[in-house]
């Protein structure tokens, strides 16, 4: 008999077949009564019926406990009522592990944070799944995109001797009787890789030691940051746009089913195709005084800014040219205005806030001397990235994708801690 799984039982209509899983639920009805099983790759409904099933079967219904381990064995049929079109008349039942104890997520309302101290269990969840095969699905799309656009994945390192945006929010680590300092970007790495490839990017974990509570941060979090060599910033706000797109695309193509359970409005991200509009950071700051806001001219957009700025667009918009002062030392300047460097953020719609961070990078040596310098910046450090300038310096540029910040626009989630499995903050690092 073939063991086969949910999404699996398209392709096996009128058969018998074996399903290994776990209770969801279950409902009597007298000489009928109802399993809802799920298996990690959905959720199906099997139907017991009084003389189809073994008689020990039909009276087990009463001894079944949510997430009771379980082997299915039963005729699969087509039913466009139940979850999936397709239910599973069910012969046999045989119990792998008995749950002694009441499951502790019911369906009933529990707080934030008796979900979040179970985290480990509330994975197990309908919402949760779907958040958590929409992300994966992100991933295979990003993945999917640079790998079919010639670049090459070089991871960059996790631990680091130097800071990439700021001293702030490092977390210092004891390494070997010297410090180092969780990664707060790959970016610096990529762009070594850059010079040797061409096109390169890195797709890990960061790190962040702001001490912020909002539903857009985490401690820990994933970034997807390519590299290209010969490339400025009009460019790289291309490529940009072009992998939001494909990522929405993808999404679209391959989690309808999640997307219906998240009851997410599909409209909203059909919308999500390039080009996106593209303002400079004046004409952004010209739309917030026009709409009543007291934004200060020179400061970064905080949360209320570009919630502002994202209603006004039914696509994400690229904000460039900023004021040089609150941008990295890093950034190259614009050639006609040095006190402008050429950065772009990509502030998500309907609120989701920015979801990207790029730029052009200074490629003359001398300037990045200076600027290291005038941040009071430790040279030593620094001399490994110097030498990208010293030997076949080009023009550059790249960005940073969040890819929770991401999830969570797409899963239309209101806080970012549901779209990581185990995630980090302030106040958490269990589960």
């Amino acid at each position: 008999m073939k063991t086969v799984t949910i999404n699996q039982l398209h392709e096996h209509d009128g058969k018998e077949v074996q399903l290994k899983g776990w209770v969801y639920n279950t409902r009597n009805i007298g000489k009928i009564w109802f399993l809802i099983f799920r298996d990690g790759t959905g959720l199906l409904q099997g139907v017991v019926v009084k003389g189809e099933a073994t008689d020990d079967t039909f009276e087990m219904e009463p001894d079944l406990n949510q997430e009771d381990s379980v082997v299915l064995t039963g005729i699969v049929r087509k039913e466009p009522r139940s979850v999936g079109g397709y239910e599973l008349g069910i012969k046999e039942i045989d119990v792998v592990n008995h749950v002694t104890e009441e499951f502790p997520i019911s369906p009933k309302e529990h707080g934030t944070d008796f979900l979040m101290s179970n985290r480990h269990l509330w994975l197990r969840s309908k919402r949760q799944n779907a958040i958590m095969r929409v992300r994966h699905q992100i991933v295979k799309a990003i993945r999917d995109f640079f790998d079919n656009n010639g670049f090459i994945l070089i991871d960059s390192p996790i631990f680091t001797g130097n800071a990439v945006e700021g001293t702030t929010t490092l977390f210092e680590v004891d390494y070997f009787e010297r410090s180092a300092y969780l990664t707060q970007s790959g970016q610096l790495y990529q762009e070594a890789g850059a010079a040797a490839f061409g096109k390169t990017y890195c797709f890990g974990p960061a790190f962040r030691a702001e001490k912020s509570k909002t539903r857009r941060h985490l401690t820990e979090f994933w970034m997807v940051e390519p590299e290209m060599a010969y490339v400025d910033l009009d460019e790289n706000m291309t490529w940009a746009e072009n992998l939001v797109g494909s990522i929405f695309q993808h999404v679209l193509e391959n989690c309808q089913s999640e997307l219906k359970t998240l009851e997410r409005d599909i409209s909203k991200l059909e919308a999500v195709v390039p080009p996106f509009p593209r303002i400079t950071y004046d004409e952004a700051v010209k739309i917030l005084k026009d709409k009543g806001s007291n934004f200060e001219y020179g400061s970064d957009f905080g949360s209320p800014d570009e919630t502002l700025l994202s209603e006004q667009f039914d696509k994400p918009i690229m904000i460039h040219r900023w004021p040089a002062g609150i941008k990295a030392f890093y950034m190259k300047r614009d050639e006609h205005n040095d006190k402008v460097a050429l950065g772009v953020d990509m502030i998500a719609a309907e609120g989701y806030g920015e979801i990207i961070g790029g730029g052009q990078r200074e490629d003359d040596i001398d300037i990045l001397k200076k600027r290291i310098l005038h941040q009071d910046l430790p040279m030593e450090p620094f001399k490994w990235y110097l030498d990208l300038r010293k030997y076949g310096s080009v023009p550059h540029s790249g960005f940073g994708l969040g890819l929770e910040r991401t999830v969570a626009w797409i899963c239309g989630t209101k806080h970012i801690r549901e779209t990581i499995p185990f995630p980090r903050t302030m106040t958490r690092l269990e589960p």
